[in-house]
């Protein structure tokens, strides 16, 4: 295995622990602790960490340990105002030209959050759901709006499972979703921009108020040590 798939899957154990509220906002992460509890070195988790600081899950300081990113409600509502735009010109784009196998793919996605809401975790679920946008985003055939689509949903990773995690609902996720593939399937993208307005239009405002919510209930983490 090398190095860097090795970092990346550090990463992702990080960015669930993360999101699951086990690495909670102000907390030290450790390189040499971490890697020790993890049994790797200290290179692919410096790795790991430079991976989560450019998605903003990770801050680093310099001559300290990182720290888990406090989540800055006004940062957070705007660029959830530049994914929605992202969101709507990936449709626009994917009318035009999804391929079958690109269509094929996202009735997957659909079809699974209809069969598997319920026994599956969580986390998964959500991860399955953003893979959905990035599908679509995917399906525009225009890389520098994949990248940069995916480079603002990394960013926003955290705050939308935070959102998202007030709002599971198999029923509004399955037709939401549902809803926007048919757009994109009849190749009509005024039917996919009102699915995705119904679908997205209250996110920065559920992200906004989710984040109030926690600054209000919980108290602040401080770091403990540095590494």
């Amino acid at each position: 295995m090398t190095e860097q798939i090795l970092a990346e899957q550090i990463a992702n154990q990080l960015r669930r622990n993360i999101l699951r509220g086990k690495l909670a906002p102000g907390t030290s992460i450790k390189e040499r602790d971490n890697a020790a509890e993890m049994g790797v070195s200290r290179t692919p988790m410096r790795e790991a960490i430079r991976i989560l600081a450019k998605e903003g899950l990770v801050e680093l300081r310099p001559s300290r340990s990182p720290i888990v990113s406090e989540l800055d409600a006004k940062e957070v509502s705007d660029q959830a105002e530049v994914l929605i735009a992202l969101e709507k010109l990936s449709a626009e784009l994917a009318c035009k030209y999804a391929t079958d196998e690109d269509i094929a793919e996202l009735t997957r996605i659909v079809r699974f959050m209809d069969d598997h809401f319920y026994d599956t975790d969580p986390l998964d679920m959500f991860e399955i759901d953003m893979s959905f946008h990035t599908g679509i985003a995917s399906a525009s055939h225009n890389l520098a709006l994949a990248e940069t689509h995916r480079s603002y949903l990394q960013r926003l990773w955290h705050a939308r499972y935070l959102a998202a995690s007030q709002r599971r609902n198999r029923d509004r996720l399955v037709f939401e979703h549902s809803q926007i593939l048919n757009g994109i399937v009849q190749r009509d993208f005024e039917v996919a921009r009102k699915a995705l307005e119904s679908h997205l239009g209250h996110l920065a405002e559920d992200i906004r108020t989710v984040l109030e919510e926690r600054a209000t209930a919980a108290p602040k983490i401080h770091s403990r040590g540095e590494s």
